[in-house]
């Protein structure tokens, strides 16, 4: 079966229309429906109803789903573990929080290009539980979240502490109805519902950091963010601190696979460690 028909499969099927699956592949409409036309005839059933709303899954198409995303899974996987860029000696997949990113991973990322220019790296955005399966799956080298779950074959370790402190615009303030809660995951709301019960049911919600903070620095308002992140746009004035606010501690892990490229990978593993011992989390505003 053609890979590129499951890719198109699934692109139908997370968006919902053909038209947006064509937007996303950048393809045309058409070479979308010929595709989806040759699925259905391989697997001799009908995946998708259309109508005035888009596509939406038969019961045929719901049960091939998976099977979609194991074949381009294991597609991907193939390419990664055989396929080498020109010029490179070995390929690494990086998966971690956006948040992650944020300042901390970026100058890591930018070391380790400086200091390894023969290895590739593919660097990507990701939620706990697509990193994990990822992890599980052979398709990413090394992950970086917050809630990792314990799962066979797979090492977790500490690898920083991070401060969450309330911050504001300079003519905010805590306020009920301007505050904005960020998902920052299970550890953060276990914390933070003990600690502000008032603040459970915000009038905004993003599952993002950087989506809350781009928000706040446009219309104001309140929350909570990683002290490393915000440091800089306190000092500017850009943000202020909340008086009389509790901090929250979250830790976030470093998690990879047992069995690895142990010379390829674990090198790697320190060169992200020492960076975080680096990071100055800790230093006051």
């Amino acid at each position: 079966m053609d890979t590129e028909f499951a890719r198109t499969f699934l692109a139908v099927s997370t968006s919902g229309s053909f038209v947006s699956a064509a937007d996303l592949l950048h393809i045309t409409q058409s070479t979308v429906s010929a595709r989806i036309k040759a699925l259905e005839e391989q697997l001799s059933c009908r995946l998708f109803v259309r109508n005035k709303a888009g596509a939406s899954l038969t019961d045929a198409g719901r049960r091939f789903r998976k099977h979609a995303e194991l074949l381009v899974r294991t597609a991907e996987q193939a390419q990664h573990d055989v396929g080498l860029p020109s010029g490179f000696r070995a390929s690494v997949v990086v998966s971690a929080r956006i948040g992650l990113w944020e300042g901390f991973l970026v100058r890591w990322l930018s070391r380790f290009r400086t200091g390894s220019p023969n290895i590739s790296v593919k660097a990507e955005i990701g939620f706990e539980a697509d990193i994990m399966q990822g992890l599980i799956d052979g398709r990413i080298d090394i992950g970086m979240m917050y809630t990792p779950q314990r799962r066979p074959n797979v090492e977790i370790e500490p690898l920083l502490e991070e401060r969450l402190v309330m911050v504001a615009s300079p003519t905010g303030g805590m306020d009920e109805t301007t505050y904005v809660y960020v998902d920052w995951g299970q550890e953060f709301h276990r914390q933070h519902t003990g600690s502000l019960p008032d603040y459970v049911s915000p009038a905004l919600s993003v599952n993002i950091g950087w989506l809350g903070l781009s928000y706040l620095l446009e219309h104001g308002g309140s929350g909570y963010f990683p002290l490393r992140i915000v440091r800089r746009l306190v000092e500017e004035g850009r943000l202020v601190r909340v008086p009389d606010t509790p901090e929250f501690r979250m830790p976030a892990w470093l998690v990879y696979p047992k069995m690895r490229d142990t010379g390829l990978i674990d090198p790697i593993l320190e060169g992200i460690k020492r960076q975080a011992q680096q990071e100055d989390d800790g230093s006051r505003l």
